[in-house]
């Protein structure tokens, strides 16, 4: 199992592995990033709207 373990991060595969991942993580923290700005945008609309009723 180890020796599998080593060939794997040695191979190229592993390096575009660890590419895919970074680059999945990158998305995964501008989607959050996104999603958080559009939340509190939401958020102060409502609070304007339920101020003026």
């Amino acid at each position: 199992m180890k020796k599998l373990l080593v060939e794997f991060l040695k191979s190229e595969d592993a390096a575009s592995a660890v590419e895919y991942g970074l680059l999945a993580a990158l998305v995964a923290v501008v989607i959050i990033v996104a999603v958080t700005n559009v939340g509190n945008k939401l958020n102060t609309v409502f609070r304007k709207v339920a101020n003026s009723l």
